[in-house]
């Protein structure tokens, strides 16, 4: 296992060489010290995994983004509740009562945090009232869900009037190439959907309403995935980096694309065009893009949100508790992000 790289190693090769296609090799994921006020985001697929990784270590978030998604735990490792119940609502709605059950059940088992921990976290969740992958029904579901968990007064919920994805506002210097936006009320396309809408920083705003405004610059770097390597895990992710996270222990935000959204289906337009960067470097914080890769089994590139990832053996798939390979892995990223660096 190469050692990984210090922040100003990372950025001081960036500057001399001008861009990461000019390193021989993608450099390990840099331990800084980040500080342990981190969130988690995330679109679709992405957003039923920030809700796993929420309620498995509640106790390391203080901020949950929810976006074109459903309630936690709403697959019960079930590929068929997954498109029957918790995209479309074929089956109905699933019942919240038997989501608190699973739960408990976690609890018991030392698989979830605490129900005091929990209570603190803040949440945002998004969804739109023209989304045809993704009912908006299930939208309403979750925040009513979390309105049950926390305090009420810490979830906002907003429903829209956009498609399926992650809706954006560019600058009108920033071009996105090859890959176009998805139309505001049609989506499709990349899912990043062209609505002049800043979600992103309305999202941070509010998982974090005391951050004060500190401008600078950033750089978005790759970093090897190997090492955090299981089932369904891309080669490559990308971590944003403001200036001034150089000398100051800086949060986490974990953003999680949606199905067909990762790095190899649309190039860098999530990882650079979300807003999440814009707000990051305006106020002193790390994003951190993980990427998640087609296959067989997940042919769309998801996040484990139903149990793909898990043992074919395993009757009751542990996907969306601390035992949860993908889990387990996006939480090694954040642990490395928050040890000091050298």
């Amino acid at each position: 296992m190469r050692p990984a790289f210090t922040l100003r190693r990372l950025i001081a090769a960036l500057l001399l060489l001008g861009s990461a296609d000019a390193f021989a090799e993608t450099p390990a994921l840099p331990a800084l010290g980040a500080a342990q006020e981190a969130s988690v985001v995330g679109v679709s697929s992405g957003g039923y995994m920030a809700a796993q990784l929420a309620v498995a270590w509640p106790e390391r978030f203080t901020g949950l983004g929810l976006v074109a998604a459903g309630p936690w735990g709403c697959a019960q490792g079930a590929l068929s509740l997954a498109l029957r119940q918790c995209m479309s609502t074929r089956q109905g709605l699933p019942s919240l009562e038997t989501l608190d059950e699973r739960l408990a059940s976690y609890r018991t088992q030392g698989l979830a945090g605490d129900e005091a921990a929990l209570e603190s976290v803040r949440v945002y969740v998004r969804h739109g009232d023209g989304d045809e992958v993704v009912s908006p029904e299930l939208g309403a579901l979750a925040a009513r869900q979390w309105r049950h968990w926390v305090d009420r007064e810490a979830v906002r919920f907003t429903s829209a009037a956009h498609g399926h994805g992650w809706p954006v506002r560019l600058d009108d210097e920033e071009s996105l190439g090859p890959y176009a936006l998805g139309g505001c009320r049609q989506g499709g396309g990349s899912y990043m959907l062209a609505c002049d809408d800043d979600m992103a920083g309305e999202m941070l705003d509010w998982l974090y309403p005391e951050r004060p405004s500190a401008p600078s610059e950033g750089a978005l770097v790759p970093f090897d995935q190997a090492e955090f390597a299981v089932k369904g895990l891309a080669d490559t992710g990308y971590l944003f980096v403001p200036e001034q996270c150089r000398d100051q222990p800086c949060p986490v935000t974990l953003a999680l694309h949606g199905c067909q959204m990762s790095a190899n289906d649309i190039g860098d337009v999530f990882v650079r065009y979300s807003g999440l960067n814009r707000w990051a470097a305006e106020h002193a914080q790390l994003v951190l893009y993980p990427q998640a890769q087609a296959s067989l089994a997940n042919p769309q590139g998801c996040w484990d949100w139903w149990g793909f990832a898990e043992s074919a053996w395993q009757p009751n798939p542990h996907h969306d508790t601390r035992d949860g390979v993908q889990a387990r892995a996006l939480m090694a990223m954040l642990d490395r992000l928050e040890t000091p660096g050298d």
